[in-house]
């Protein structure tokens, strides 16, 4: 259960950054001076907007998998899997989103299946 937690917690935090950013971009549209400090352009407002949704998805998924509900985990291996599946489309974000997602997607799997092999080894 500790590496269930462990990705529940990992999940969380990948989602509040995700919201993090939101709110950082987000006075850009209302007409602020940009910051020299972030080098490119403010994504669209629909790209923001997915993000906040993709976040709470997997805010809701975190808070369940503490919970211990198997929705929740089917549904952060969902955004697990599609976050390093989107890695080259969303560059240089991508980076952090794959590393998060993989590393909450390799503690759900190795506690899920422990030590099970492919095969088992028959005894004679």
């Amino acid at each position: 259960m500790r590496r269930y937690k462990a990705a529940a917690i990992i999940i969380i935090i990948h989602g509040l950054i995700e919201i993090s950013g939101f709110f950082a971009v987000l006075p850009i549209w209302f007409g602020a001076e940009p910051s020299p400090l972030i080098p490119f352009d403010p994504p669209s407002l629909e790209v923001l907007i997915g993000g906040v949704i993709w976040a709470a998805l997997r805010i809701i998924s975190g808070i369940g998998l503490l919970k211990g509900y198997k929705w929740a985990f089917v549904l952060a291996l969902i955004n697990c899997v599609l976050a390093i599946s989107a890695m080259f489309e969303i560059m240089p974000f991508g980076l952090m989103d794959a590393t998060l997602g993989g590393a909450a997607l390799i503690l759900m799997l190795t506690q899920y299946f422990g030590k099970q092999k492919l095969v088992e080894d028959k005894v004679q």
